[in-house]
């Protein structure tokens, strides 16, 4: 479905003269740094805000040498989207490329199921970072973020992230009143993720799906006839329809238990992951090369491929979560969270909210 003319919100003026006089009084404190590369960060390639007390000097003298306010560009722009069809399709209209768009999505997948929950009509609001590429006269910002080139430097920034400075550095989506917000944020550490208002990392350690299905063709069920069988019987998972060879990933770090076959599960891996959980991933068309009992694996990497081997009616993805080898229904179930942030990390980031907030 097509998407209408996107275009700024009626206040959007207003909010222009707002940022504009923010980045120049911010400009003291806030270091614009690329985010650093890190395993099991989805957030790598990510340009970030960040308070910087090392960049203090520079960026003051920064403001003192600017252009007039009139004459320079806001250090931030806000952009409107409202949602007709999905959030790749409203995400993708404002110019973010694919890897940013599945990166947002996946950073809300612990608070929002996009296909249940994104209405027709929902507005999404994205705060980016101007720069010298997307802004004349954006001199305030850049010398901000020059005076921090080591700083970037020594974080491991990437050609990915010069390469897409356009990820947004806070979200909001609104559904009716109700609103959900996540801000960038690199951490003392110098890895880059996204968090609530209140601190608490937006990926959750687990991925909700392990694959990009296109329907739920059969729920969490205790009590199922099965379409093989023809008998009652638990479906302790849920099935999840794509095609023969869409790639199967992880959805948690763990250790690969089993990887063969088994009768009604076909092809299959079940993986001990962290604490409590495990889970499984049935009717495989094939494994991922070298996957091998004993090896451990990330969230994210993939370990097979849809099929439709064992007892299957067609090719889908049977995926089962186990809390202490009890099934739960995977599209239900608590998911577990980074821990929030703490101590300095905390106060920074409380800075950086104050700053972004005005502007969704």
């Amino acid at each position: 479905m097509a998407f209408r003319a996107i275009a700024a919100s009626p206040g959007f003026a207003g909010k222009l003269i707002v940022v504009s006089a923010i980045g120049l009084t911010s400009a003291a404190w806030l270091a614009h740094q690329h985010a650093d590369v890190a395993t099991d960060d989805p957030l790598s390639g990510a340009t970030t805000v960040t308070p910087a007390a090392s960049a203090q000097g520079a960026a003051s003298e920064a403001v003192a040498n600017a252009a007039p306010a009139s004459e320079s560009a806001p250090a931030f722009r806000v952009e409107t989207a409202v949602v007709e069809h999905s959030f790749s399709e409203a995400a993708q209209r404002l110019g973010l490329d694919a890897a940013t768009t599945a990166r947002l999505t996946r950073a809300f997948s612990g608070r929002l199921d996009f296909r249940r929950d994104l209405q027709r009509g929902s507005e999404i609001r994205f705060v980016f970072r101007n720069d010298a590429d997307s802004a004349n006269g954006a001199n305030v910002v850049n010398a901000a973020k020059d005076s921090n080139d080591a700083s970037a430097s020594n974080a491991g920034a990437t050609q990915d992230a010069q390469s897409s400075p356009d990820t947004p550095v806070a979200i909001r989506i609104s559904n009716g009143n109700v609103s959900h917000d996540l801000f960038l944020y690199r951490n003392l550490a110098g890895k880059a993720f996204y968090y609530s208002a209140d601190g608490h990392a937006a990926m959750p350690s687990f991925l909700r799906y392990p694959v990009t299905f296109t329907r739920v063709s059969s729920h969490f069920s205790l009590r199922r006839l099965d379409p093989v069988t023809h008998r009652i019987q638990p479906h302790e998972g849920v099935d999840l329809a794509a095609p023969v060879g869409t790639p199967v990933h992880a959805t948690a770090r763990g250790t690969v238990m089993f990887a063969g076959w088994q009768t009604g599960y076909g092809k299959v891996v079940k993986l001990d992951n962290f604490g409590p959980y495990s889970t499984t991933f049935a009717h495989l068309s094939r494994f991922a090369n070298h996957l091998k009992v004993g090896q451990t694996v990330t969230k994210g990497q993939v370990i097979g491929y849809v099929g439709a081997t064992g007892w299957a009616t067609g090719p889908h993805l049977h995926y089962e979560v186990h809390v202490d080898q009890v099934a739960q229904d995977p599209l239900t179930v608590d998911l577990p969270h980074r821990d929030p942030l703490q101590g300095e990390d905390k106060q920074r980031f409380a800075q950086q909210v104050a700053l972004m907030d005005p502007l969704l």
